[in-house]
C-alpha cells in the first residue's frame, strides 16, 4: 500500500518554490556562460528558450492538473506512456538534477571563500556543510523548508533588482553592435549553431519550474494552484532573465560579462565591481551565495520526492519509498545527499551544465509526449503546444556538447542495472 504525502503548499509557497529552484546559477552564472557562446545575442536565446519553456511548462501544468501526484515526468511516463519511459525520464532527471545540486553547492563554497576572504575551508567543504544544513531542513519537513525558500527568493530578487537599477547609468547601445559575435565558450564557427547552443543552455536556466510538478503531491488545490504557480514563475523569470542580460552586456560587453562566469567568479559582483558600485557588488554577492541556497534546497526537495516515487513502484530500493511518521521521506531527502556530496568530490563538474542541457532536453521531450497523450476533455491548452515544445526540445538537444550523449547513456545502463535488481528484490 503506497503512502501518501500530506498537502501543505498554496499557491504563494508553490510559485515561491518555482523560483527558488530557478533563480540561482541560471541568473548568476548560465547567462554569462551562454553570453560567452553567442556573444550579444544571447539576449535573443534567452527569450527563444524562454518561449519553449512556456510551452513545456502549459504540458507539465496540465499534467501536473490532471495528475497531481509526486515524480514529476516519470511518474505521467507510467500513466501515459510505460513503465520503461517512465523511469527513463525519471532516472535522468535525477542524474542531471543532482550534478545541478552538486554545482550549487561548490559554487557556494567558492563564493563564500570570495566574498569573506576565509581560507581555513576550501569551497568544497563549506559546499559540504551548506549540503548538511540543507539536507537537515529538508528533514525537519516542507513547512519549514518553504518559510526558508520565500526567505531565500526575497533576498534573491532584491539582489538582481539593485544590480540592474545600478547598472543602468553605464548602459551603453553600442555594445550590441555585433549580435553574434564569436564567444569563449563555443568551438562552433557558425553563428547560427552557436545561437542554437547558447539557447539549449539557456533552456536548462527556466527548468526550476518543474519543481512544482515534482511536489505536486503536496500543493492544495493542484488543478488551479499548479498550472497558475508555473505560468507566473516562468513569466517573472523571463522578465529577470532579460533585465539582468540587457543590464551587464550594456553595461560592460558580452566578452567581459562572459569572461567573469568562466573564471569561476560571481560575474554579477565582479560588473559591479568594475561600476565603481562595490556596495552594490558586495549584496550581489550575498544574494548569490543566498540563491545557491535556494536551488540546493528545492533540488533536494524535488530529486527526493521522484526518488521516493521511484521506492514506491519498486525500480528503487524499496527504502526509499518509505516516509517518516511526519509523512516526510526522509530516506530519500538521506539518499538524495549522499549522491550530491558524491558528485561533489569530483571537484570539476564545469562539464555538468551541458550534461544537464542534454538530459533535461530528453526529459521535457518526454513531458510534451505524455501531454500528446492527455484525452481532449483534460486538455487545458492547444495539443499544438505540446507539438512545438517536442520538437523544440529534440531539435535543440542536437546541438549540446556530443560527451553529454555518451555520458547520458552510461547513466542510463547503469539506472537500469539498479532498476533490475530492485525489481528481482520485489520479487523474492
Amino acid at each position: 500500500m503506497n503512502h501518501q504525502l500530506k498537502r501543505t503548499i498554496g499557491f504563494y509557497g508553490a510559485t515561491m518554490m518555482g523560483l527558488g529552484s530557478i533563480l540561482g546559477t541560471g541568473v548568476f552564472i548560465s547567462i554569462g556562460v551562454a553570453a560567452g557562446v553567442t556573444g550579444p545575442s544571447v539576449i535573443l536565446a534567452i527569450i527563444l528558450a524562454g518561449i519553449l519553456a512556456v510551452c513545456n511548462g502549459m504540458s507539465t501544468a496540465q499534467l501536473a492538473a490532471d495528475y497531481p501526484v509526486s515524480g514529476g515526468t516519470y511518474a505521467y511516463g507510467r500513466r501515459y506512456l510505460n513503465d520503461q519511459l517512465g523511469f527513463v525520464a525519471g532516472w535522468l532527471f535525477l542524474a542531471a538534477k543532482s550534478a545541478s545540486a552538486a554545482t550549487a553547492a561548490l559554487a557556494f563554497g567558492g563564493y563564500f571563500e570570495l566574498m569573506t576572504g576565509v581560507t581555513a575551508l576550501n569551497a568544497f567543504e563549506v559546499g559540504a556543510i551548506a549540503l548538511a544544513a540543507i539536507t537537515l531542513i529538508s528533514i525537519l519537513g516542507i513547512k519549514r523548508s518553504n518559510q526558508l525558500n520565500t526567505a531565500i527568493v526575497t533576498i534573491t530578487l532584491l539582489a538582481l533588482g539593485a544590480f540592474v537599477v545600478s547598472s543602468l547609468s553605464f548602459f551603453e547601445i553600442e555594445n550590441f553592435s555585433h549580435m553574434f559575435q564569436a564567444g569563449l565558450g563555443s568551438a562552433r564557427a557558425n553563428p547560427a549553431a552557436r545561437f542554437l547552443e547558447a539557447t539549449a543552455l539557456m533552456f536548462v536556466a527556466y527548468t526550476g519550474y518543474g519543481r512544482v510538478a515534482t511536489l505536486g503531491e503536496e500543493i492544495t488545490n493542484p488543478k488551479k494552484n499548479i498550472p497558475k504557480a508555473i505560468m507566473i514563475t516562468l513569466g517573472i523569470t523571463l522578465i529577470l532573465y532579460i533585465s539582468v542580460s540587457l543590464c551587464a552586456i550594456g553595461s560592460v560587453g558580452a566578452t567581459t560579462y562572459s569572461s567573469y562566469a568562466f573564471d569561476n567568479a560571481a560575474p554579477l559582483q565582479a560588473i559591479s565591481n568594475q561600476l565603481n558600485a562595490p556596495a552594490i557588488g558586495v549584496f550581489v554577492g550575498l544574494g548569490a551565495m543566498v540563491a545557491m541556497l535556494g536551488v540546493l534546497l528545492n533540488l533536494i526537495l524535488g530529486l527526493s520526492r521522484v526518488l521516493f516515487a521511484m521506492g514506491q513502484n519498486n525500480e528503487m530500493p524499496s527504502f526509499v519509498g518509505k516516509l517518516s511518521p511526519q509523512s516526510n521521506p526522509n530516506l530519500a531527502i538521506l539518499v538524495v545527499a549522499g549522491i550530491i556530496l558524491g558528485l561533489m568530490c569530483l571537484g570539476d563538474v564545469k562539464a555538468t551544465w551541458s550534461f544537464s542541457a542534454f538530459t533535461v532536453l530528453l526529459y521535457y521531450s518526454m513531458t510534451n509526449i505524455c501531454a500528446l497523450r492527455l484525452p481532449p476533455e483534460k486538455r487545458l491548452y492547444p495539443k499544438a503546444l505540446a507539438w512545438v515544445g517536442l520538437v523544440g526540445c529534440l531539435g535543440l538537444s542536437i546541438w549540446v556538447d556530443l560527451q553529454a550523449i555518451s555520458l547520458a547513456l552510461v547513466i542510463l545502463v547503469v539506472g537500469y542495472l539498479l532498476r533490475t535488481l530492485s525489481l528481482k528484490a520485489r520479487n523474492y
